[in-house]
């Protein structure tokens, strides 16, 4: 492998720890502003993202509940995408990619990638539900603006891992010929 091959692996696994700590400071920022919902909800409006749900908690618990599981599921399963994508990036070798270990991890970052998108989708969907009845603010279409994006994203990488499992069980089959 070339030197700029290498550079450019490790400046792109410096890339995904950055990623990794942005979306695990948003997941448990996420977290307390909920916890301050429930208990110190005068202190909303000075926390992450400001994203004061007061009115809704006041009138509607179950589209409140509904509203913040998505949200705090969603930013969850971003947190944890990114550190599968580490994972993969430190163990692999890249002598020699195809691996079960790899095929393995690329099919997990697959069914992550495809549940953030459809949950960001189902959620979308439940909001607009929740507008019909007056509940909803638009501060909301951060968290699942990008829904399409992650359902394609996830059946590309879903295709990828096929093609990994295949050219392990092609190496495997090699190395027992030879």
């Amino acid at each position: 492998m070339s030197k700029t091959n290498n550079f450019v692996f490790w400046g792109l696994y410096v890339i995904a720890w950055i990623i990794f700590v942005g979306l695990s400071i948003e997941a448990g920022g996420l977290i307390v502003n909920f916890f301050f919902h429930l208990y110190n909800p005068e202190m909303v409006q000075n926390l992450y993202q400001k994203l004061d749900l007061i009115k809704m908690y006041q009138d509607n618990r179950f589209g409140f509940f509904g509203i913040y599981s998505f949200i705090l599921i969603i930013s969850i399963l971003k947190a944890v995408l990114f550190y599968t994508v580490i994972n993969l990036m430190q163990k692999m070798k890249l002598e020699k990619p195809f691996s079960a270990f790899v095929a393995k991890q690329i099919s997990q970052l697959s069914y992550y990638t495809l549940s953030i998108g459809l949950l960001s989708y189902i959620a979308r969907q439940f909001v607009k539900n929740l507008e019909h009845h007056g509940f909803v603010s638009d501060d909301l279409n951060q968290f699942w603006a990008d829904s399409e994006a992650f359902i394609l994203m996830g059946a590309v990488i879903y295709i990828i891992a096929q093609i990994f499992k295949r050219g392990v069980e092609l190496q495997e089959e090699n190395d027992l010929t030879v």
